[in-house]
């Protein structure tokens, strides 16, 4: 932060914990300059020197005595704009994306009535056809109607825990049966999307002067924006900085018949027919998320895997998912991976694929591809600019959300190696809007943030997994606390059983937690106070001081410490 504040161009960071050769990294650097610790920095391929002997130096040292400008203009590492009028453009901030974190970016910015901010957003169809409204992945295709059909799967799964609250049919005195629309269920959640977060958004726009562009937007250089709108009329813009916003798209794999007979998660909320007999091919959460809901609406779901599930996920609550999953109906191809798709007979679509050398197939209503998603930087004509960017992986690197060009910013699914969530979009957006306009240099910390995974057995986490304790700390180092539970709205349902589940990792020489795991009905919701707590450094000895709500799920947390007690079977 400090660098780019100096107007330096062309920086590059290197996060050596997100190196695969990160040892081998760490030896060779060590080799070079003989010190143990980063961040070490180099101006014009020489570091910069520490005060201290075998120490890196912080920077704010050189600054405090006036001497890191001069050393950076004398390595011609500061870019040419800097101490520039900042010259007349149509804009002061111009967005490309129109999702979450895009639009709180914009929306942030125009809190300053002086100053003129755009945004562009334009949805190019998935290779099915299907396309959506301005708010990004998570509002038309991810987190929201995610979520909302994962409540309408659980909610289904409740109706067979009514019997044992007394419900019955009054027609035959049977257990409670009902049958599920697929139409109605889109229609309802589409509708809201539609009509409250779409138009809202544009409401939003309008109400504080951002100027919204349903138009489809590339750089032509640094300050200069190409807009299509798609039915041939186009146009230019300028803009004083630029912030890239445009996310990823999912992609197909490359398989044969993929773009013919395939869809993704672009398209599983928009479908006209219910999915019936389904494929889901992946291991990550969105494939496992989606397999979770069609399954519990009813529908013959199997995932296809190649290898593990959640990769990066903690292993023991991992496989706790996994089982959760196949007791309620989930069937799993293992060690697979589709070699083609064609047209069925009796169904929609054939999958074929090889174990072993030997040819299987099936066929399915849908198969549904969740094998990952592409970042948008190579659409965006961000060579134009002089951006720079991975062709590999769609992604731009742009550590503190500066890429290299210092009046271009990056966040959200398009930046490298940083978390693929809305929440940490939004977060990101608002700080370069901030930094910018009011001069605000605090960094984005990507430290301890919270997630959920909506799986039917839902799993939020925060903070390092067992496996990466053990690699951090050593199997003496850290000290893991785990208890299976049954919660109290499943305890007179015969057919559920204890599989909500806590687990707390706790950093032996400091006594801190670091890593917090629970899975069970709302888990995202007790995961959320729980970050708050670890960002603030909760000690593990904090927590068992702590009062819980009876009776609650949460409260478990507070009760981790202490052997059982031997014929007791409620706890308090």
């Amino acid at each position: 932060m400090i660098l780019q504040s100096h107007g330096v161009k062309d920086l590059k960071v290197v996060e050596a914990d997100h190196r695969r050769d990160e040892l081998e990294f760490m030896n060779t650097l060590k080799g070079m300059t003989e010190l143990k610790t980063v961040p070490q920095i180099f101006v014009d391929g020489k570091i910069i020197p520490g005060d201290k002997p075998g120490c890196f130096d912080r920077l704010d040292a050189l600054r405090e005595k006036d001497e890191l400008k001069p050393l950076l203009a004398n390595a011609g590492v500061v870019d040419s704009e800097v101490d520039l009028p900042p010259g007349t453009y149509d804009y002061d901030l111009f967005v490309l994306g129109g999702g979450s974190g895009g639009a709180a970016a914009a929306l942030e910015a125009a809190r300053d009535k002086s100053k003129r901010v755009a945004v562009a957003d334009f949805v190019k169809p998935s290779p099915q056809g299907t396309t959506w409204g301005v708010g990004g992945t998570c509002v038309n295709v991810g987190c929201i109607p995610k979520k909302l059909m994962h409540i309408a799967a659980t909610k289904k799964e409740e109706i067979h825990d009514l019997a044992s609250y007394g419900f019955r049919q009054k027609s035959d005195g049977g257990e409670v049966q009902l049958t599920h629309n697929w139409q109605e269920m889109c229609s309802s959640i589409q509708g809201y999307i539609k009509n409250t977060l779409n138009q809202g958004l544009l409401d939003g726009f309008e109400a504080n002067g951002v100027k919204y562009y349903n138009k489809y937007a590339t750089l032509k250089d640094r300050h200069t924006i190409h807009l299509d709108d798609g039915k041939g009329n186009t146009e230019t813009v300028t803009a004083r900085f630029i912030l890239l916003a445009a996310g990823g798209r999912p992609n197909n794999g490359g398989y044969p018949g993929a773009n013919e007979h395939c869809i993704s998660s672009d398209d599983v909320f928009w479908l006209k027919e219910a999915p019936g007999k389904t494929l889901v091919i992946g291991a990550a959460y969105i494939a496992l998320e989606c397999a979770g809901f069609l399954n519990g609406l009813g529908y013959d779901t199997t995932v296809m895997v190649r290898s593990m599930l959640l990769r990066g996920f903690d292993r023991e609550c991992v496989d706790k998912i996994d089982a959760y999953m196949q007791k309620v109906g989930v069937k799993f191809l293992r060690g697979c991976v589709p070699d083609r798709f064609e047209k069925g007979s009796s169904k929609k679509v054939k999958c074929i694929w090889k174990v072993a050398g030997e040819e299987k197939s099936e066929e399915f209503d849908t198969v549904l591809l969740a094998i990952g998603r592409t970042g948008e930087a190579q659409k965006l004509g961000l060579a134009e600019a002089g951006v720079w960017f991975n062709p590999e992986n769609g992604k731009v690197p742009a550590p503190a959300e500066q890429t290299n060009v210092p009046n271009i910013f990056a966040i959200g699914d398009l930046v490298e190696n940083r978390p693929e969530l809305t929440p940490v979009a939004k977060v990101a957006g608002k700080k370069v809007a901030t930094r910018v306009f009011k001069g605000d240099l605090q960094a984005m910390n990507y430290r301890l943030i919270a997630t959920t995974v909506f799986t039917p057995l839902e799993y939020g986490m925060c903070g390092l997994t067992e496996e990466q304790c053990k690699e951090k700390f050593g199997d003496d180092g850290y000290s893991p606390y785990t208890k299976e539970v049954k919660p109290l709205e499943w305890s007179v349902v015969p057919h559920r059983a204890a599989d909500a589940f806590f687990k707390i990792l706790v950093d032996n020489n400091t006594g801190k937690i670091v890593g917090f795991h629970v899975l069970g009905p709302q888990a995202g919701e007790i995961t959320q106070a729980m970050a708050v707590a670890m960002k603030m450094g909760v000690k593990k000895e904090q927590l068992d001081s702590v009062v819980g709500i009876h009776p609650t799920l949460a409260e478990t947390m507070t009760m981790m410490s202490g052997t059982k007690i031997v014929g007791v079977k409620c706890e308090s």
